[in-house]
């Protein structure tokens, strides 16, 4: 099997995910074309030579929808012999693509491809595209469908995860996160959003508040319980895990991903492609593994696709440097933790999705370019990226330097 190597990445700012957001005007056509263009002029690409185009989109309708990547590519002034695909695999689409891509180098079908995503969650809302998975009763009843928030409530009532736990996560996620833009770590890889006359609309994350603190949190009510309780999702948790009695009700906004609009693209090529780039590698797609998990959990996949991924590698966690999991609600990552015994200096050592947001298709290929940024800041070698997924899966990318 042929290598596969990463040659560069970048990602939009991510922008708060409502009508006043910044980058609600800017359709996601537009997002994607942004780092197209980047990934084009930064590297001297000739478009000509790009064998594939894959990104994530969890809702691919309305002016998302068509193939995006394809339509990004014409918006972009890419050129016409550039193919585009768009997969979703919900939250992990982003990454999924990533894989997808380097799939298809490493058995020689392509030398170069970009891989990414896009979500513009302020225009197109959660769930817009539908779905059997919780509007058929023949899908949901096996499924244990409910509203993934509940499923974090579950998780954290099971696991032993108090509203303090939660709330203290959170809290560290946007010092971290604040830390990180201040320190300029954020600077090589995220490109503005500008528009048509060169005008920046955006070049910070919009939806961090570095101030937040515990007892700013502890004003917040749960928002999973009226769901949980009024909707009968709690008794469809207790059915699926009859060993607890009731759920606690710990998540909130703050201490939940935040919903934003944001694009990424992840330069990939074969030894070959980075000779046609003219450019050294920045890193190797070592190996990544899927799973389906429990589906009531339905957010515990990165535990369970860890464990493969590892037992398929034949690696061991002291192998790895550093961690990257998606922070979709706080105690999937205080989960993730206890699982494995992870110190938090060695996972989402610059925040995430809790500070910083999490634009669905987008952000498993932004998170991997955090961690290879940071092993290079770090001088380290090899990190873990993983998501969790609705219905119940995980995806997980095992990324070292060169």
């Amino acid at each position: 099997m042929t290598d596969v190597f990463i040659y560069d990445h970048v990602r939009t700012p991510r922008g708060r995910g409502k009508k006043d957001g910044s980058l609600h005007e800017v359709p996601s056509v537009r997002l994607a074309a942004k780092v197209l263009e980047a990934v084009r002029d930064r590297n001297g690409l000739d478009t000509a030579k790009v064998d594939d185009i894959v990104m994530g989109c969890v809702d691919p309708v309305m002016d998302a929808g068509a193939v995006i990547p394809k339509a990004a590519a014409f918006e972009a002034g890419y050129s016409t012999r550039a193919p585009g695909m768009q997969i979703s695999r919900f939250c992990a689409s982003g990454l999924d693509a990533v894989n997808f891509g380097a799939a298809k180098i490493a058995q020689g079908a392509d030398d170069l491809v970009i891989a990414g995503g896009v979500e513009s969650m302020s225009r197109i809302g959660l769930g817009m595209s539908g779905g059997a998975w919780f509007m058929d009763p023949s899908v949901n009843f096996p499924a244990y469908f409910m509203p993934q928030g509940v499923s974090a409530d579950l998780i954290a009532t099971k696991y032993g995860f108090s509203r303090d736990d939660v709330d203290a996560y959170a809290v560290e996620s946007q010092k971290r996160a604040a830390h990180a833009w201040q320190s300029g770590y954020f600077e090589k890889s995220v490109v503005p959003v500008k528009d048509i006359n060169g005008l920046t609309i955006l070049a910070h994350d919009e939806h961090m508040r570095p101030g937040t603190d515990m007892q700013a949190l502890a004003q917040l009510q749960p928002s999973f319980q009226m769901p949980g309780e009024m909707g009968g999702f709690e008794a469809v948790a207790i059915q699926a895990h009859p060993e607890i009695e009731g759920i606690t009700y710990v998540h909130h906004a703050g201490n939940s991903s935040g919903i934003v609009d944001g694009a990424s693209a992840v330069l990939l090529g074969s030894k070959e492609g980075g000779n046609i780039l003219g450019k050294k590698a920045r890193g190797r797609i070592k190996a990544f593994a899927n799973i389906g998990s429990d589906p009531a959990l339905m957010l515990t996949g990165p535990v369970d696709v860890t464990e493969k991924l590892l037992a398929r590698t034949g690696m061991q966690l002291s192998d790895i440097d550093l961690f990257e999991l998606n922070e979709a609600f706080a105690a999937v990552v205080l989960r993730y933790m206890q699982a494995f015994d992870i110190p938090h200096d060695r996972i989402n050592v610059n925040g995430g999705a809790i500070a910083m947001g999490h634009p669905l298709g987008a952000t498993g290929a932004m998170i991997l370019g955090t961690v290879l940024d940071e092993l290079e800041r770090r001088d380290l070698n090899t990190a873990l990226v993983t998501l969790c997924i609705g219905a119940g899966m995980g995806t997980a990318t095992i990324v070292e330097r060169v």
